[in-house]
């Protein structure tokens, strides 16, 4: 069951509507990110993790009042794209894990690459799943999120998913791709908005593993591997930041 916060770690953060008149545009290259602002921010969140204290379930989220929000606010192109989305998680919920993987990382992988500062003119900007659904768009942390939390919904327990931070070697750029582990000890599959392909770590040689994490907790990376665990639960703002807009979604805001 996915997990998402609730009345907690709430900020101050951009309204859930996109700007009117806000500019999309599919890219051809990713765009690069300021490596500096990077590493800071890389600095910044060791030594935190980012398990939720209170709990929803899509189950909850899927609601007429919430699919009449969506449409209001983004267009009934968007509560279409939510309709589907809630279809497959519900078609998929007796399926293996292989099916769940493919689906779900087809499923994502046809929307539009687009920059943070182009879509959300932000540097730096976590979506929600609904968001990058309803926009159509998002870059690779987006990709990433929605896949996670699509396969926490379906079953997949969290010990096996990483969001995992590396280097795209042929772009010189840091990316996200979602890593699953069968065994704690197996190569993780990589499910990845470039490749669309899910391949073995071991045959992604254009990827450079930096670090990952997930709800309990914060890994160095050692190859493609589980690496050593830095900290263990705490909280993180672009993290907190993300679950507090979904979270205004929920209540109707």
């Amino acid at each position: 069951m996915i997990h998402f916060k609730l009345n907690a770690f709430r900020t101050k953060t951009q309204s859930l509507t996109r700007p009117l008149n806000h500019p999309v545009k599919t890219r051809k290259l990713y765009p690069r990110f300021n490596i500096a602002a990077y590493w800071v921010w890389l600095v910044a969140i060791v030594g935190v993790a980012f398990l939720p204290v209170s709990f929803a379930s899509l189950k909850d989220i899927f609601t007429q009042e919430i699919y009449a929000l969506i449409s209001e606010r983004y267009g009934e192109p968007a509560r279409r794209d939510i309709l589907k989305w809630n279809k497959l998680l519900v078609e998929l919920e007796s399926e293996d894990v292989d099916e769940k993987l493919f689906e779900v990382n087809r499923f994502f992988n046809r929307f539009e690459f687009v920059s943070d500062i182009q879509h959300w003119r932000k540097a730096d900007y976590w979506a929600t799943p609904i968001e990058f659904i309803a926009t159509g768009a998002g870059d690779c942390e987006d990709y990433v999120i929605a896949k996670y939390f699509s396969l926490l919904e379906l079953g997949v327990p969290e010990s096996k998913l990483r969001l995992m931070y590396v280097t795209a070697l042929k772009l010189k750029q840091p990316h996200m791709v979602l890593a699953y582990y069968n065994t704690p000890t197996s190569v993780p599959l990589v499910l990845d908005n470039i490749n669309k392909r899910i391949l073995p770590a071991s045959k992604r040689r254009d990827l450079a593993p930096i670090y990952s994490f997930n709800g309990q907790g914060l890994w160095t990376a050692k190859s493609m591997g589980k690496g050593r665990k830095l900290r263990g639960k705490g909280s993180m703002k672009m993290w907190d930041d993300m679950i507090a807009r979904l979270d205004e979604v929920i209540e109707g805001k």
